[in-house]
């Protein structure tokens, strides 16, 4: 039985690799994307670029500095060997073939701290800091360096592609791909397209998301937050302005939210777990560039939760008390 486990799991390794260098090689849009450059392998970065190898395409990674470079790759290869292990805890998959699929997708990965190794890759991914001061001349630096049929991609969770297409210099060739953390487990991504973006990009960008495992493909207009940011951070900040005027406690919003409307967790234990600093940056920068936008305010206990330094699941207490990842209830009035 053994023995038949492994060999039968090593044809399921092999029928996963002829799967994937079929969707590599083909897709109803044209020539596929085959190579990808990821800049910043980050929380977000890392897990892009490990999806993107895990669908048969070669990735190279790019930080600027040597540790950063060093930290990212050890994320993901810790990511794979985890995902993979899990498969064979649970019967799913033999050692065997687990071994030949981390070897198959860490072989698709490259990793270089000089910008210039993505010169010639197809489609070219930011997931760098979530500042447009930064992003805004790194495109220009991108735009005048890599090829100009390559794709470019912001993975932006909420500042404006279209800024950030224009000063790339090729507006008709930029997208917003945006992934949610963990980008490994989470299905779902959106694309984003400007009033700049041309048809066919935007149809290649949807068709190489989807080549992804397990991902679920979403698009809209660069609008603030796109689909789900802009949904969900303003509804934090109203429960944020509910306990503002006392209306209820932070325990019952949270559980109405849950038992009311379905949700995993309440938005302000979200909000935590997201961290506060974050949520406040979005809000902040959205109340600047869309101020006759009313559902775009920063809560006033929000504000003061950032200055004391309590961002939430990030430094141990916000909102909530948290011991790592796992919340040990609302945080005491201080």
């Amino acid at each position: 039985l053994g023995d038949e486990m492994v060999v039968t799991g090593v044809a399921r390794a092999v029928q996963v690799v002829r799967r994937a260098r079929v969707r590599f090689f083909s897709t109803s849009q044209g020539p596929a994307v085959q190579t990808v450059g990821v800049v910043g392998l980050g929380l977000m970065g890392h897990g892009i670029a490990q999806s993107a190898a895990a669908a048969g395409m070669q990735v190279t990674g790019v930080e600027r500095e040597y540790a950063a470079l060093e930290a990212g790759q050890d994320r993901i290869e810790t990511s794979v060997k985890k995902l993979l292990a899990k498969q064979v805890s649970k019967g799913k998959l033999a050692q065997e073939a687990a071994d030949v699929e981390s070897a198959r997708v860490l072989g698709n990965l490259r990793y270089d701290t000089d910008i210039s190794a993505i010169q010639d890759c197809d489609l070219v991914i930011e997931a760098i800091v979530e500042d447009m001061a930064i992003k805004v001349p790194f495109w220009q630096q991108l735009g005048a360096l890599c090829k100009p049929e390559a794709i470019f991609a912001s993975n932006t969770s909420s500042l404006a592609i279209t800024a950030q297409a224009e000063a790339s210099g090729r507006a008709d060739r930029f997208v917003g791909l945006h992934f949610f953390n963990p980008v490994q487990l989470m299905r779902l991504v959106e694309v984003i397209a400007t009033e700049h973006t041309s048809d066919h990009t935007f149809a290649v960008a949807k068709a190489w998301a989807a080549r992804l495992p397990d991902k679920v493909v979403v698009s809209c207009k660069d609008t603030p937050g796109f689909i789900v940011n802009r949904l969900l951070v303003p509804a934090i900040a109203q429960a944020l302005a509910m306990v503002d005027r006392g209306d209820a406690s932070i325990e019952d919003i949270d559980v109405a939210m849950k038992l009311g409307a379905g949700h995993p967790m309440g938005p302000v234990l979200l909000a935590d777990y997201v961290g506060l600093d974050t949520t406040r940056s979005i809000l902040g920068g959205w109340v600047v560039n869309f101020a006759d936008e009313p559902a775009f305010f920063v809560p006033k206990c929000l504000e003061a939760k950032v200055k004391a330094g309590h961002l939430g699941r990030k430094s141990g207490r916000g909102f909530y008390l948290w011991d790592g990842d796992k919340p040990l209830g609302v945080a005491p009035s201080s």
